[in-house]
């Protein structure tokens, strides 16, 4: 700015030092080179709606002078337009040049922040679905080795010494799921959900648990059919996060998991009864919420009952795909 301000009153005193002293006071010439420099600068730092401003100022020694002179009217309006319209149409476009290069920036700067946000957002939503896997798979199987671990322990015919092996495996088993359950509660995030398709189908989900020592048994009714992937997994991750509660908090209960499909939902409801035992730790809740919050996205609702042992119960509506 400085530069180009500079240039115009080297450019403008230039003009003016061509014209006639005896016809061009000198006044003059420095009243047009200030007068140029004004309307550039005017142009270029103020608002359009004050530009009449700098033109009425500027002409109002002209019309003065018309007064005395009025035959000096063409030769006015053409000074005040190479001296006062020029430069400010020149300030103009500076400051809409600046402007537009600011503007870019900003633009930039906006999209810079939101891809930013956008990543954090990915992230954010992988740390949340490795958080529902480890919980889902890692705590079920770290539940169903400590449940094992319990029923050696247990058996009549274990000498001492491998009694006192179990008793630590478990032990063990159970520390693993306190750490695991701590690093989801770090990882996991609200909002999202893993939407992908369950590795197992229900029946070995039960299976394994049965094979770890749960008494645990599967009733189906309704007419089988394809159901959205997103319900299928759901129901995975019911059956399974109640199966795992049960061999935490329920040791030694029976365990019962009920699937009904019916045309428009399906109801599933997962009850075990009383614990014959203490409980081997004692749970955040994180598992059931992150439940209810997957079954009510889908449309679904889900509640829990405390009374005669555990039930969960899920309904998520359904239509055959």
């Amino acid at each position: 700015m400085r530069n180009a301000a500079a240039l115009l009153v080297v450019v403008g005193a230039c003009v003016v030092n061509s014209f006639d002293l005896d016809v061009v006071p000198l006044w003059r010439q420095v009243l047009f080179v200030v007068l140029a420099v004004a309307g550039y600068l005017h142009g270029r730092h103020l608002p359009v709606r004050h530009g009449w401003a700098v033109f009425a100022l500027a002409a109002a020694p002209g019309a003065v002078d018309l007064v005395i002179y009025p035959g000096r009217a063409v030769g006015l309006l053409g000074l005040l337009a190479v001296f006062v319209g020029l430069p400010w149409l020149a300030g103009r476009f500076r400051r809409q040049q600046a402007e537009l290069i600011e503007s870019g920036k900003e633009r930039v700067a906006q999209l810079e922040r939101e891809q930013e946000f956008i990543a954090e957002r990915a992230r954010l939503r992988e740390r949340a679905r490795i958080a529902s896997d480890m919980h889902d798979s890692l705590g079920n199987d770290l539940a169903l080795i400590a449940l094992r671990a319990g029923s050696l322990e247990l058996a009549a015919d274990m000498t001492e010494p491998n009694r006192q092996a179990a008793a630590e495996l478990r032990a063990t088993a159970v520390q693993a799921t306190d750490r695991l359950r701590h690093t989801i509660g770090l990882l996991r995030e609200k909002t999202s959900q893993s939407l992908e398709p369950p590795d197992e189908p229900v029946e070995a989900l039960v299976d394994r648990a049965r094979s770890a020592g749960m008494d645990v048994v599967l009733r189906r009714s309704g007419e089988p059919s394809a159901i959205p992937s997103t319900v299928d997994r759901a129901v995975h991750r019911v059956v399974q996060e109640a199966l795992t509660n049960a061999a935490r908090y329920a040791r030694g209960s029976q365990v019962t998991v009920r699937i009904d499909q019916l045309p428009e939902e399906i109801e599933v409801v997962v009850h075990n009864t009383a614990a014959d035992a203490e409980p081997m730790v004692t749970g955040s809740g994180s598992g059931l919420l992150a439940l209810a919050e997957r079954v009510e996205l889908l449309g679904g609702t889900f509640h829990t009952e405390p009374e005669d042992g555990f039930t969960v119960t899920a309904r998520l509506p359904c239509r055959a795909e």
